[in-house]
């Protein structure tokens, strides 16, 4: 009763339409997905495969998630709305990590092997982001709504863009329990506010050049 009052509590947290206990457990798909899964992996592990992806698939059928029952899955998982969101199996997630609709951690092929991707501890990843292949997603990283992940993510960083960019870092004590999906830094923007700001540079740098060669012909001139 601890790990599941732990479990509401972490889903009230960081969802404000949370309104009661009973609410979380009787209504939210995201729980349901996860009672299809815990279910599914323990089957799983004891080789049933077949019951385990019967289970699985009923989960997906009534909730609209798909969770392999081969992936492993920490504490505090929470999926919120959850339609369209595939994990796939051979994907790990950390504790309190937050998931929203339409996310993919998946696979790039038919590799065989750790194939699919693995989130740190409270990790986010925003509504149709898509993070595909065999690499981490370090603690505390933040995945923009949208997003495409095809390589590694730092911790402590937020990932925006197709192919997704790491655009900001945030200090390495934060959770993420900052869930805002709109202002996040937008990668072309910060890279010619860059741009701009080495132009600036050099036009001032050559104003000071020309500045200095005018001073040094004007003795010369008036000799002549």
């Amino acid at each position: 009763m601890t790990a599941l009052g732990e479990f509401i509590r972490s889903i009230k947290a960081r969802d404000p339409a949370a309104k009661n206990a009973a609410q979380i457990l009787l209504l939210y798909s995201g729980v349901h997905a996860l009672i299809y899964y815990r279910v599914a992996h323990f089957f799983y592990k004891t080789h049933w495969y077949f019951i385990a992806r019967l289970i699985s698939q009923l989960g997906r059928f009534f909730t609209g998630i798909e969770i392999h029952p081969g992936a492993k899955i920490g504490k505090c998982l929470f999926i919120d709305h959850g339609m369209g969101v595939v994990i796939g199996e051979t994907a790990e997630i950390g504790d309190y990590c937050t998931i929203y609709q339409g996310v993919t951690l998946g696979g790039t092929g038919k590799d065989t092997g750790k194939r699919h991707p693995t989130l740190g501890n409270n990790v986010m990843v925003g509504a149709g982001a898509k993070i595909l292949g065999p690499f981490k997603v370090g603690d505390n990283a933040k995945i923009a709504a949208g997003a495409v992940v095809l390589s590694e993510v730092p911790p402590n960083t937020t990932a925006v863009g197709i192919p997704a960019r790491i655009v900001t870092k945030k200090k390495a004590a934060e959770k993420c329990v900052d869930l805002d999906h709109v202002h996040i830094p937008d990668p072309v923007s910060q890279e010619l506010c860059k741009l701009y700001a080495r132009i600036a540079a050099l036009e001032q740098k050559i104003a000071e050049l020309e500045g200095k060669g005018d001073n040094q012909s004007s003795p010369d001139a008036g000799e002549q």
